[in-house]
């Protein structure tokens, strides 16, 4: 089973809200997922995530997408992954 870190969408018509979640990557977006670790809201780019359980779930194996990535390291989760210099 590849389990993934995704978001998955909430909220109204043109005002989105989403869930960050681990869920197995088979499923639907906004299928049944495992874990809840955080919310995000765009349009006041309010991020809570819960670092104990996302580092848990890091840990475990689980990769994030590259979106909930960057929410991750804009937390101070995970650090950035720099590309080398050629």
């Amino acid at each position: 089973m590849a389990v993934k870190m995704r978001l998955t969408r909430m909220g109204d018509k043109k005002s989105p809200f989403y869930r960050v979640v681990v869920i197995d990557s088979h499923k639907a977006r906004d299928g049944q997922y495992v874990d809840l670790v955080g919310t995000y809201d765009p349009i006041t780019e309010a991020v809570r995530i819960d670092a104990e359980k996302a580092k848990k779930w890091i840990s475990c194996g689980v990769q994030p997408t590259e979106t909930v990535r960057s929410l991750l390291v804009h937390e101070g989760i995970l650090e950035s992954k720099k590309a080398p210099k050629a």
